[in-house]
């Protein structure tokens, strides 16, 4: 990583305070990519469909929903840094009623379990996605957003991996589905007492975005941020739909594959070239405007879409692995684009952003319905998801 792009025109580096809110970017992503390997374990232990198992992301993204807007206020009342304190306090405590829900096994009360955890996702993001845009210059955001967010990146990879070799184990047997939570749990709650005694320095958005922003009173007088705003639903919905199903539909297309081969596959396969991206489009960024990067991207994600729906077994397969490198940048690129010059505006773009993220709760049950029989037909819905992206890299991005 080059200082520069955490250091302002007059020399001010934010170099310490990047590092440590990046590093929280990593406990976002290892509790979404956790939810890939439930929704299938959960179809087989508690014998629900797939429309039905579909909730495991609903409940999650929608407490992002419903918590995106209060997370905004309280974070401009108190600060990033204690927006960040209750979103660990939340996750830690979701995490640990896995415990006494693994001796329940009542589904209910995994969803009440999972959505205490998506409402503290909700208060992490809200927080740390527009605090790294504004830690140096307005034109290297979109490339540091993308760096910061290849350690979520990280924690994409890390989940699926631990789900797989823990909640499915060699033997066939249903494996312990409260141990990683209990970790991951004890984890953050400890993180979060460190952040209680972590100084971050406060960053004036209405003066570090004042020369580009044109004074408009209301916020949804801006294009780019509006268009911005239904992009980055579009996008959750695809990228959270593709990963609930993948384990459905490689075991379907090659049925020699287990559900624990192909949850180490999206781990260290999907993932893997996600988080690689996600580095080489922050790389990219340097050296190309980011708008035409994400229609790149978005053009090689349709295509990877029509070659899953067709159903060409290992051709198919592929197809599906290489669309987790088209997507990998596509988020922090839709929101640093969007939240762009807004000035005083800031902090409320990024609740509003962070509720777009109900897209999650929204596509997988629609794949179940469409995929219950044949799952192939479910991705239909990410190909439209990404045409509007595509749409959005081309247009919607300009600030009119």
């Amino acid at each position: 990583m080059k200082n520069s792009i955490v250091r302002t025109k007059t020399g001010v580096s934010y170099l310490y305070p990047f590092i440590v809110i990046t590093s929280l970017f990593f406990l976002w992503g290892f509790a979404h990519s956790i939810l890939d390997v439930l929704n299938k374990h959960f179809q087989e232990v508690l014998v629900i469909s797939k429309a039905r198992s579909a909730l495991v992301q609903a409940v999650v993204y929608g407490g992002y929903f419903l918590m995106a807007l209060p997370a905004g206020i309280f974070m401009k009342r108190f600060g990033y840094r204690w927006g960040v304190i209750l979103g660990l306090v939340l996750y830690g405590i979701g995490a640990l009623m896995f415990y006494p829900g693994s001796f329940l096994m009542s589904f209910n009360f995994f969803l009440f379990s999972l959505f205490i955890i998506g409402c503290g996702l909700t208060c992490l993001e809200t927080a740390a996605n527009p605090y790294v845009t504004i830690l140096g210059e307005p034109e290297t955001s979109a490339s540091r957003l993308n760096l910061s967010q290849s350690f979520n990146g990280l924690g994409w990879i890390v989940g699926p991996f631990v789900g797989g070799l823990v909640i499915f184990p060699e033997d066939g047997s249903a494996g312990d589905i409260a141990l990683p939570y209990l970790v991951i749990g004890v984890v953050v709650l400890v993180l979060a007492i460190l952040f209680m005694k972590l100084p971050l320095p406060v960053i004036s958005t209405s003066v570090t975005s004042s020369k580009d922003n044109d004074g408009k009173a209301s916020l949804w007088h801006y294009p780019h941020f509006v268009w911005g705003v239904v992009a980055l639903f579009f996008y959750v919905a695809a990228q959270t739909g593709i990963n609930s199903f993948f384990i459905n539909y490689v075991t379907e297309e090659v049925p020699d594959i287990t559900n624990r081969d192909a949850a180490l596959l999206l781990s260290l396969g999907g993932m893997g070239l996600f988080m690689t991206g996600r580095i080489i489009g922050s790389w990219l960024m340097r050296r190309m405007q980011a708008a035409k990067l994400l229609a790149s991207c978005a053009l090689g994600a349709i295509i990877t879409m029509v070659l899953v729906m067709m159903q060409l077994q290992w051709i198919s397969v592929g197809a599906l692995f290489a669309c987790y490198l088209f997507e990998s940048i596509m988020f922090p690129t839709i929101f640093a684009l969007a939240i762009r010059s807004l000035g005083k505006h800031t902090e409320k773009a990024s609740s509003f952003l962070i509720m777009s993220i109900v897209g999650g709760a929204i596509a997988p049950v629609g794949m179940g319905i469409l995929g219950e029989n044949e799952m192939a037909n479910g991705f239909l819905i990410p190909l439209i998801c990404f045409v509007v992206v595509a749409l959005y890299a081309f247009r919607g991005y300009r600030k009119i």
